[in-house]
């Protein structure tokens, strides 16, 4: 298996797409394998760590988001989103995420995303309150969700900024450094790449967690809190062109 990188293994010269990512939480719960090993796109299985896989749920603040070499766009471009997110790995070991659900308050993203994309992009009333993201300072996520559904789905997210992470653990590699994500886009399996800097991370005190967006998303509800609580300020990203995968990795 292809070892995990510290920085993205390739640049992005002509993107397909710009944003950046800003005030992020990343929450996760280790679940076995095969428990979402069929909610997956083919040519894929769990991507693991000491034989556990991750689900995340990852809010976050949309920055300008721009399509090929054009600048972001300011307004429609930008917005909080959450998601619920998976971990996979294809047979050329190119390990990616794989989104479960995508709430976006901006509702022309949302349409573009699931008729143009497939993705499973979902249109909510949501809200990020800040006061920079330094140490000591409270983030607050709030979300609920309008269309298609289930309508009502909520998240209430309240993390405190902690100390920033000089060398992430292991565990904070493997949920953090992915250069890319598998989906299924215009009826077929791609992997979709992307190049960032590397993330700058800070431990988060989790404060409140009231959310089912992960039971929404086809999986079972959290049972207890989350092994990762981090908190980033942010990265500029780029999306590269579409590549099928390869296949299922062998064992």
């Amino acid at each position: 298996m292809t070892p995990i990188t510290a920085d993205a293994p390739d640049v992005i010269a002509r993107p397909l797409l710009t944003q950046s990512w800003l005030d992020l939480t990343f929450l996760h719960w280790a679940v076995e394998p095969q428990a979402v090993a069929g909610l997956l796109p083919p040519g894929t299985v769990p991507d693991t760590l000491d034989g556990v896989t991750y689900v995340g749920l990852v809010a976050f603040r949309m920055h300008k988001v721009g399509w090929l070499r054009l600048p972001g766009v300011p307004y429609l471009g930008s917005f909080p989103e959450t998601n619920v997110r998976l971990y996979s790995v294809d047979r050329d070991g190119r390990r990616g995420v794989v989104f479960r659900s995508l709430d976006a308050s901006r509702l022309l993203p949302v349409v573009v995303g699931r008729l143009g994309f497939r993705m499973p992009y979902v249109w909510a009333r949501m809200d990020i309150a800040s006061r920079g993201g330094h140490v000591g300072d409270l983030v607050t996520y709030t979300s609920s969700r309008r269309w298609p559904g289930p309508r009502g789905a909520r998240s209430r997210i309240v993390v405190r900024v902690g100390e920033r992470i000089d060398e992430p653990t292991g565990l904070e590699h493997f949920l953090t450094a992915r250069w890319g994500m598998h989906g299924a886009f215009f009826g077929r399996s791609v992997f979709l790449p992307n190049a960032h800097p590397r993330w700058p991370l800070h431990r988060a005190e989790l404060m409140t967690c009231e959310e089912d967006l992960v039971a929404a998303a086809g999986l079972s509800a959290p049972a207890g809190p989350p092994v990762s609580v981090l908190y980033s300020p942010g990265v500029p990203a780029r999306f590269g062109r579409p590549a099928r995968p390869a296949g299922i990795p062998t064992p």
